[in-house]
């Protein structure tokens, strides 16, 4: 894929999904980059002229969604691939104490905006033998108390990933585990953690981050643009982990 793909980026104003959009348009291309608010955006937007777009959108809705897949058509002509990076953790609870809205709201983020946004692009990215990327979490394969919800939803997307390989085969479709990232979501666990999860796991969290082990937002946001811009057709339906080897060259 040239230089010129158009890339539709969600959860863009910051952490892992702005480091993505960085990496996109320096490689050339026409990114719309979609938030809640797109205030974080506008420094890049000046920055980037008509290469990028911001828009404004909650991927908890269904209409959002489309029209977001809608206006970036509208705005560059063609849809290359869809980056679904938005994302939340809460509720950080256990699953007897949760908030049934705040565990239906997780799931409407995590799991039916990936849903919406495929839906709406996939007759775009069948013209283009585009490509989906989903960024999802080493949670899908391990139970970790107090983010049940977020657990859930991570690996039915991830399932979801599978079943878009197997009914879109024009369409490259992959997740991928982004490592343990110092973002926003992080400081969560650290400030949260300790009402819902062990003192040792609690523990574990706040030390990645006082040791320096938590990884830059860069270093998947690499990962995921070149899978946005590259994935050849075996990867279709894959679960990748940001360090293996089959996506080394997004170093």
């Amino acid at each position: 894929m040239t230089g010129s793909a158009v890339i539709l980026v969600t959860g863009a104003s910051r952490g892992i999904g702005a480091a993505t959009v960085q990496r996109l348009l320096d490689k050339g291309c026409r990114v719309a980059g979609a938030a809640r608010s797109p205030a974080p955006l506008e420094a890049m937007a000046a920055a980037s002229g008509d290469r990028f777009w911001s828009m404004t959108g909650d991927v908890s809705r269904g209409a959002d969604c489309r029209r977001l897949v809608d206006d970036t058509v509208a705005r560059f002509g063609r849809l290359d691939a869809l980056v679904n990076n938005a994302g939340i953790l809460g509720p950080v609870a256990r699953l007897a104490d949760a908030a049934p809205e705040a565990w239906e709201h997780n799931l409407a983020v995590n799991l039916l905006g990936p849903f919406h946004l495929a839906q709406a692009a996939i007759p775009h990215l069948r013209t283009s033998h585009g490509r989906i990327v989903t960024v999802s979490s080493g949670a899908a394969v391990k139970a970790i108390e107090g983010w049940s919800a977020y657990c859930v939803a991570k690996a039915a997307v991830t399932h979801l990933t599978r079943l878009l390989a197997a009914e879109e085969p024009v369409i490259v479709s992959v997740a991928l585990r982004p490592g343990v990232v110092d973002t926003g979501m992080q400081a969560q666990i650290r400030e949260e953690g300790a009402a819902a999860m062990t003192s040792e796991k609690t523990d574990y969290f706040k030390r990645l981050k006082s040791d320096g082990e938590l990884l830059d937002p860069a270093v998947p946001a690499r990962r995921i643009a070149w899978l946005a811009l590259n994935a050849a057709r075996d990867l279709s339906g894959r679960f990748l982990d940001y360090d293996d080897p089959q996506i080394a060259d997004g170093k």
